[in-house]
């Protein structure tokens, strides 16, 4: 597949973002965002759908959520989420504080690079603590600003994941591939939920890195949740290989 790299070294191979299999076919990821106490149920079904389709699952997860919702309060939450990341999944921090957000406004969306690394440094901090740190970020809505963007290597991120782009903070690459989601700043529509699918299908039968995201409160509802379905099922069919957001070193071979 084709992969585009902008600042620095244009090799895929240099790169630690994602890039095709060997065999030419296309990648399939599939994140879930919003996971708390009152979705965890929803989440913990579709990950077992997945795990029946050898498809791994990237995680999106925030320290604070509306509600007053706090995962350090949330043991349960918790040890599934280390359980999964155990067992192969991604874990990647996706904010703070939604809560103390302005509403209509994502989280990360205009912030200054100073604020950045002052919200970014406290949701590392709390990842840390409950056994969840993660060197990946998200921002709610799939939504950076310039500053938040730049605050993240000091912080001590390497992969920053947006709506049209995953750049690798450590090299100063990107790939650009769009996010095709549902909840959480996507539509959930019929019409949405099919050209979702259509989408995907067009994707994974070119190659293309197939990025699909979905909110855990929309896994509740039969027409998102099927839709998330078909489209990993089609993927696969088209041999899409299931992947993780991951950010991998660059090991020099060993001299002759």
């Amino acid at each position: 597949m084709s992969l585009r790299l902008h600042g620095g070294d244009t090799s895929a191979a240099h790169s630690g973002i994602m890039t095709g299999n060997d065999r030419g076919f296309g990648q399939l990821i599939v994140s879930v965002s919003g996971i708390r106490d009152t979705t965890l149920e929803q989440a913990s079904a579709f990950a077992a759908e997945m795990d029946s389709r050898g498809v791994r699952l990237s995680l999106l997860v925030a320290p604070r959520l509306k509600g007053k919702y706090r995962l350090t309060e949330d043991a349960h939450t918790q040890e599934w989420l280390r359980e999964r990341r155990a067992s192969g999944d991604a874990i990647v921090l996706h904010g703070y504080d939604q809560a103390a957000t302005k509403r209509r406004r994502a989280e990360f969306a205009t912030l200054p690079k100073h604020e950045a690394r002052l919200r970014l440094t406290a949701a590392d901090r709390v990842m840390e603590e409950i056994g969840l740190r993660t060197r990946l970020f998200a921002a709610p809505r799939w939504t950076i600003s310039d500053g938040a963007l730049a605050a993240l290597p000091e912080v001590g991120f390497r992969l920053a994941l947006g709506l049209t782009t995953v750049h690798d903070l450590e090299r100063d690459v990107a790939q650009r591939c769009w996010v095709h989601g549902m909840g959480e700043g996507f539509r959930a529509e019929p019409w949405w939920c099919h050209a979702l699918v259509m989408s995907a299908a067009r994707i994974a039968r070119r190659g293309g890195t197939l990025r699909l995201a979905v909110s855990a409160a929309q896994l509740s509802r039969p027409g998102p949740h099927q839709a998330m379905l078909d489209a990993v099922d089609l993927a696969l069919f088209h041999e899409a290989a299931p992947q993780v957001y991951r950010w991998e070193p660059f090991i020099l071979p060993h001299a002759a």
